[in-house]
């Protein structure tokens, strides 16, 4: 190898994480749990759907309009999950919106009095979960957030 093909300290590229292109931990668990949701969603919504196209449910119209506005906000976190894998900086709103929207609908299910019970304090805990993995420092850097006032 001559000089010109090997990498000087000033020219080698610095091996970071982000340099390497390698996620912090921490986004691709924010990005499996929205994900995770967005999938729960989509379950929910296509058995909603199903359910009130086979007549099975009480109201077959509620039924079939609950289980499509279930599919369509299936949307917002899988989205979201998708721009956190890919480190865009657009996706972390939407994230946090998601987590925000689904504390009282945990809440709303911890009220019930069955089974609901243990969906909404598994839906509790992965909302603070992660919403803690979303405000992490980590997080904000890996997807190039800065503060306000503060231009890279």
């Amino acid at each position: 190898m001559s000089s010109e093909q090997t990498p000087t300290p000033e020219t080698a590229v610095p091996q970071t994480a982000d340099a390497a292109g390698e996620r912090p931990r921490r986004l691709v668990y924010a990005a499996a749990l929205a994900a995770l949701e967005g999938i729960a969603l989509v379950v929910a919504g296509g058995y909603v759907l199903v359910l009130g196209l086979t007549g099975a449910g009480d109201d077959r119209q509620q039924a079939v309009t609950g289980g499509i506005t279930l599919l369509v906000l299936a949307l917002l976190p899988l989205l979201a999950a998708r721009g956190l894998w890919l480190r865009r900086r657009w996706s972390r709103g939407p994230a946090v919106i998601t987590q925000i929207l689904a504390l009282p609908v945990a809440y709303n299910l911890l009220q019930a009095e069955s089974i609901a019970i243990g969906a909404g304090i598994a839906l509790a805990v992965v909302s603070v979960a992660a919403l803690v993995l979303l405000v992490n420092p980590a997080t904000t850097r890996a997807l190039g957030i800065t503060g306000p006032g503060r231009a890279e």
